[in-house]
C-alpha cells in the first residue's frame, strides 16, 4: 500500500513552536492534509513522551483517529549540526535518553536537545538502541551536515555506512542531492520540520512510500528499501521557495554571488552577514555536472501548500487570514489537501473562480517562484497564462 508520511516535526516543547503542537491538533490536521503517518518529534522529552505513550499502541506506532505517530527526535551535536533519529518503541527512547543524559543539560525541558557529543558518538547510541538515524535538512547553511562537513564519511566516520537516509530540507530536492555521488545509495526523505500544525507547515514536504504494513518495521523496511518496500515519491517545495536556497544577506536579504560574498568577506553593504545558499553549496560539493538518479530514486514532485496558492489567488498577504483559512477548509471538505492539489475534479469543487483557476495553474506549472535566501522564503506568483507558455520539462501531477 502507498502511504504518505511526514517524519520530522516538533512538539510544543521545542523552542519557537506553536502551543497548538499537541497530539489531537497534529492528528486532526495531518488527516486533513492526507498524511497517514506523522512523527511525534521530541520523544526524549519526558512530558511529551508521557502524552504519546498514553495513546493506543500497535506495532510500534501510536494511534489517534486516522493518524499513526512514530517516535522521533531531532538532536544537535557539538558542532550544532542537527540529526533526525527514528525510534522503534518507548523502551528504546528511554535507552537513548539514558545514553544522552550525561552529555546534555536540557533533556528535561528542551524538545530538541543540544548534546555535547560528536556525530559518531550520537550514531553509536542511536544504532545501539536499534534506531534509524540520518542528517536533518542536510544542506541547510546553519545546521545542516554539508554546512560543516564535506561528506558523510567526514561527519559520521566509521558509522557512515550505517546511515540509511538523508533529509533534503526545504531548499533542496533530488536533482540537487543526486549531483553528489556519495548519496546515490541513500534514501532521500522530504519532511516538513513543522513547528506549527497549520496546513502551510505540517506536511508541506512529505514522503510517499510503498509499505507492506502500517508498523514501525514496515517503515524501517521502506526506508531501507527492502522486500518490495520503499519510497515511491518525494514531495516538497520547489527548492527556490526555501529560505536558504540562494546566497543572500541575512539582514536585507539581497542576493549575492559566491564571488561577491568572498570579495566582501561575507559582509553585505548594509552590514549584515551574507550566508552561503544551498544552490551554491551544492555547486561546491558536486562531483557530477548534473543529477544522476539511481534506479531506486523515486520522482520528486514539487508541491506548494494550498493555503499559499489561495492567498496568491485572492491577493491576500497572509496565509493565516480568516478568508484564506475559510477557503482552505471549504476546499478540503470531504477530501484531503493532497487530493485537491493533485487529482480532485476541480469542476466538482465549489469555490471562488480565482481560486480554482490558481489550483489549475499550479497543476499546469504556471506558478512562478522568486527564489528565497538569507532566511527569507521565496515568493510565488501566477504566470500570465494568456501568453504563450514557455516550453519546459516539468511533468504534470498526473504523471505520478
Amino acid at each position: 500500500m502507498k502511504v504518505n508520511l511526514d517524519l520530522h516535526i516538533h512538539s510544543r516543547h521545542s523552542n519557537a513552536t506553536s502551543s497548538k503542537m499537541d497530539l489531537p491538533t497534529i492528528a486532526r490536521e495531518a488527516e486533513k492534509k492526507g498524511i497517514r503517518i506523522v512523527a511525534t518529534g521530541d520523544c526524549l522529552h519526558p512530558g511529551w513522551m508521557e502524552e504519546v505513550a498514553a495513546l493506543p499502541e500497535r506495532d510500534g506506532l501510536f494511534l489517534l483517529g486516522e493518524t499513526a505517530f512514530v517516535l522521533t527526535t531531532e538532536v544537535e551535536d557539538s558542532s550544532k549540526v542537527h540529526h533526525l533519529i527514528i525510534v522503534p518503541c518507548p523502551s528504546k527512547a528511554s535507552e537513548l535518553r539514558e545514553a544522552f543524559s550525561g552529555r546534555c543539560a536540557g533533556l528535561d525541558f528542551e524538545g530538541r536537545p543540544a548534546l555535547r557529543m560528536t556525530p559518531p558518538e550520537i550514531a553509536d547510541a542511536a544504532l545501539e538502541a536499534d534506531c534509524l538515524m540520518g542528517p536533518s535538512h542536510a544542506f541547510t547553511p546553519w545546521t545542516g551536515l554539508y554546512a560543516h562537513y564535506k561528506s558523510l564519511d567526514e561527519c559520521y566516520m566509521e558509522r557512515s555506512s550505517q546511515i540509511p537516509f538523508i533529509e533534503l530540507g526545504l531548499s533542496a530536492d533530488s536533482d540537487y542531492a543526486d549531483r553528489i555521488s556519495e548519496l546515490e545509495d541513500r534514501t532521500f526523505l522530504s519532511n516538513s520540520d513543522a513547528h506549527s500544525p497549520w496546513p502551510n507547515k505540517l506536511g508541506r514536504e512529505f514522503n510517499q512510500m510503498e509499505m507492506g504494513e502500517i508498523s514501525f518495521e514496515g517503515l524501517r523496511k521502506a526506508i531501507m528499501r527492502g522486500r518490495g518496500s520503499g519510497p515511491t515519491l518525494n514531495v516538497g517545495f520547489p527548492p527556490e521557495e526555501g529560505k536558504y536556497n540562494r546566497t543572500a544577506c541575512t539582514r536585507c536579504f539581497r542576493h549575492s554571488s559566491m564571488e561577491e560574498m568572498n570579495e566582501r568577506r561575507g559582509r553585505c553593504g548594509c552590514g549584515g552577514l551574507i550566508k552561503l545558499g544551498v544552490k551554491d553549496r551544492v555547486e561546491m560539493l558536486a562531483d557530477r555536472n548534473g543529477p544522476i538518479h539511481p534506479d531506486h530514486r523515486p520522482p520528486y514532485l514539487h508541491m506548494i501548500p494550498l493555503a499559499e496558492i489561495i492567498a496568491v489567488a485572492l491577493g491576500v498577504k497572509s496565509v493565516y487570514s480568516s478568508r484564506v483559512q475559510r477557503t482552505w477548509n471549504e476546499l478540503v471538505r470531504g477530501r484531503t489537501e493532497i487530493e485537491v492539489l493533485t487529482k480532485a475534479d476541480l469542476s466538482e469543487i465549489s469555490s471562488e473562480e480565482a481560486v480554482i483557476d490558481a489550483v489549475s495553474a499550479f497543476r499546469a506549472g504556471d506558478l512562478v517562484v522568486e527564489p528565497g535566501g538569507g532566511g527569507r522564503y521565496g515568493s510565488i506568483s501566477l504566470r500570465d497564462v494568456r501568453k504563450d507558455r514557455e516550453t519546459d520539462d516539468q511533468r504534470s501531477l498526473f504523471d505520478f
